[in-house]
């Protein structure tokens, strides 16, 4: 008891005097007098710093925990029950959000064959969570999404997607969604399971979003040229034309379409489907989705380069007054396109109107006919489009001048705009 005693006595002068010793030493630095505050806040700097490390222990404990939690669910997924395997997948999902270097370690210990395995199941609930669960694993990663193709997931997509919930739709779309952007990359990559999985979420009752999903899936398919054959015999041309006429899902689908039309295959399927061009004209209308304007005039555009035939076409189905508008009150990008289609049925014009118009300027277009019966129902042909571009040309304009009788400039604002359509020559 007396041994104890005396140590304390000597442990506490010790520290009496070092604390001493450290006042003298800071007394005698010359640079700064410390005030009695001074000390205060070299206590609070001391205990901030005590609080970071026991931060840091934290987050190192909690990341070791993890490590612990994601081994025993690794076994667990590979030699568990299913209830295991549920559970597994579950703290998979949890421990690897939000952080790349786990998914790519955890992808590395095998956890995508059991999970893909686990969404062929008829269990909906342990269906959604393996999907969820690859969704979390494949974010950022094109290692994850190439072992999942490995894996066989394109083969345990659904064909028929009735008897699914709208929720497992969506996440199944998400999960394609993501696995199509290795079409863009080196990994050999088939779309054809991908194709009947997409087209009967296009065709069913699938909300907007899940549906725009499919269609960011086809858009990824479609920039790889090697793919546009197979799109075109899955009858994608036809699915894309009557997306693209719904303003919900029109832009994702003209985009996929402008695509396809610059491929041989996708070209000659967009030429002969029964809706072209009546449908992309009807597009150029909408004012209100200068996107849409500018991605119709487009295939457009590529549909009438170098085809009197399909440039026939359009001019029978009216697509000259609405050029003539786009080309006033389009986007910039819009109006450019609207003007390059308009100079080519000019020239036609003046080629079908060549034989009663004096000399000849050497210019011919392909396939445009020659001979005078033909020209001169061309010349009517024109004539008529151009009148009716012109009336519906002005009235729309009068109905958005703001024209009313009572303003004294409405009738100067209709005479400047209608004087500047007739200078055009159409």
């Amino acid at each position: 008891m007396g041994n104890s005693s005396t140590w304390f006595v000597v442990y506490t002068k010790f520290k009496f005097f070092t604390r001493i010793q450290r006042l003298l030493q800071l007394q005698k630095k010359p640079s700064r007098r410390y005030k009695p505050s001074d000390f205060s806040d070299m206590a609070k700097v001391t205990d901030m710093k005590e609080e970071e490390e026991e931060e840091k222990q934290e987050v190192h404990d909690d990341c070791e925990g993890d490590w612990v939690v994601l081994q025993r669910a690794v076994k667990r997924l590979h030699f568990g029950s299913w209830e295991e395997k549920e559970k597994a997948a579950e703290e998979i999902k949890r421990v690897c959000g939000g952080d790349l270097k786990r998914r790519k370690s955890v992808a590395e210990l095998g956890v995508i064959p059991p999970l893909v395995a686990m969404v062929g199941e008829e269990v909906v609930a342990r269906q959604r969570l393996a999907v969820q669960t690859l969704l979390e694993l494949a974010i950022g990663s094109y290692t994850n999404k190439g072992l999942m193709v490995e894996a066989g997931i394109l083969s345990k997509l659904p064909e028929k997607v009735d008897a699914l919930g709208e929720s497992s739709r969506h996440e199944l779309a998400q999960l394609v969604l993501s696995i199509s952007s290795l079409a863009n990359s080196q990994f050999p990559f088939t779309s054809t399971k991908i194709l009947p999985f997409v087209l009967s979420i296009l065709e069913s009752d699938s909300t907007v979003d899940t549906k725009e999903l499919c269609l960011g899936t086809l858009y990824n398919l479609s920039t790889m040229l090697d793919t546009a054959g197979s799109l075109v015999t899955n009858g994608v041309v036809d699915t894309l034309l009557r997306m693209s006429s719904l303003k919900e899902t029109s832009e994702k689908a003209l985009a996929t379409l402008g695509n396809l039309v610059v491929t041989l295959v996708g070209k000659k399927d967009l030429e002969n489907n029964p809706m072209v061009p009546e449908s992309l004209i009807e597009i150029l209308t909408w004012e209100e989705r200068p996107k849409c304007q500018e991605l119709s005039a487009y295939i457009l555009m590529i549909l009438g380069h170098q085809s009197s035939m399909q440039r026939m076409k359009m001019a029978k189905a009216g697509i000259v007054p609405v050029l003539l508008e786009v080309a006033l009150l389009g986007s910039p990008l819009a109006q450019k396109r609207a003007l390059r289609l308009l100079q080519w049925f000019k020239d036609e014009r003046q080629v079908r109107m060549g034989a009663h118009s004096g000399p000849q300027t050497g210019r011919l277009s392909i396939g445009s006919p020659v001979n005078h019966e033909e020209a001169y129902e061309g010349k009517k042909l024109m004539k008529k489009m151009v009148k009716q571009s012109l009336y519906k040309n002005l009235e729309t304009i009068t109905r958005r001048a703001n024209g009313a009788d009572d303003d004294p400039n409405s009738k100067l604002k209709l005479l400047v705009i209608s004087s500047s359509s007739k200078s055009l020559p159409y």
